[in-house]
């Protein structure tokens, strides 16, 4: 193979990697045809910030058109709406599924047992409850709200990514829905995804709200999960997107309140 066919084929390769990346995370229906193998869906989630960032592009558009109609709260509430469904509260199950595990359980075994049940309970969905109406508050006291949207998408979403590389695997391989992505993902693969989060900050004035963001859920959620699991689940990684979002969101308002 020559290397002009050896680029021609490393870029197809990280085209599908993105659109798989796409079809992972959203309900997004993927226009290309994807070659899948694990090793393709290891090399996908470097791709998690940007399908972050379109999807931010997407819900600050809906709330820029909604804004003309609606109050910023209604508009806030339609957008978080429409983020459930098009991206199947994906993220929203990992944080319910892991509040009923650490909460409810008192063994490893047990914790991973609750974790893999389809079933809410009263601590995923005490969880589920209090994390959407804090990031509707948030959201609402944020200026400009369209901006917010944006951006928490795609800073949130390197959060797991960090924590891939920082623990260990735990779970099920042959019911996880993550066992794909938590396996081979490369050192250098999360350091083009940490510079691309990163200059996107710079650019738009967040750096400091996204550093804090994803090292303190990195250090403390990834502790927790270390000490209470052994190392990280699919929940868990979609727990820290959550959580990512909230911290940020909770810096941005206070950076605007000039208090810090």
């Amino acid at each position: 193979m020559t290397e002009q066919q050896t680029t021609a084929a490393g870029l197809r390769r990280e085209w599908q990697a993105f659109w798989l990346a796409m079809g992972f995370l959203t309900r997004i229906p993927v226009p290309v045809t994807v070659d899948y193998s694990q090793r393709l869906m290891n090399q996908c989630s470097v791709y998690f910030p940007l399908v972050g960032l379109l999807l931010g592009g997407l819900y600050a558009g809906l709330y820029t058109l909604l804004a003309g109609f609606w109050s910023p709260q209604v508009c806030v509430l339609l957008v978080l709406g429409f983020h459930l469904w098009i991206t199947g509260a994906f993220h929203e199950d990992g944080m319910a599924d892991c509040a009923d595990g650490l909460g409810g359980g008192y063994t490893v075994a047990r914790r991973l047992e609750i974790m893999k049940d389809s079933r809410i309970g009263t601590y995923g969905a005490v969880a589920l409850g209090v994390t959407l109406a804090l990031k509707i508050a948030l959201l609402t006291d944020t200026q400009p709200v369209w901006l917010a949207l944006l951006l928490a998408p795609a800073i949130s979403r390197l959060t797991p990514l960090c924590l891939m590389r920082a623990l260990v695997y735990v779970s099920d391989p042959d019911t996880s829905k993550s066992k794909p992505v938590a396996e081979g993902f490369s050192g250098q693969r999360l350091g083009v995804a940490v510079a691309g989060v990163a200059a996107l900050a710079l650019v738009t004035g967040v750096a400091l709200e996204a550093l804090v963001a994803v090292v303190s859920v990195v250090l403390v959620w990834g502790a927790m999960l270390r000490r209470s699991l052994g190392g990280y689940t699919g929940d868990a990684l979609g727990a820290s997107v959550i959580l990512s979002e909230l911290v940020f969101l909770l810096m941005l308002v206070q950076g605007q309140e000039g208090r810090f």
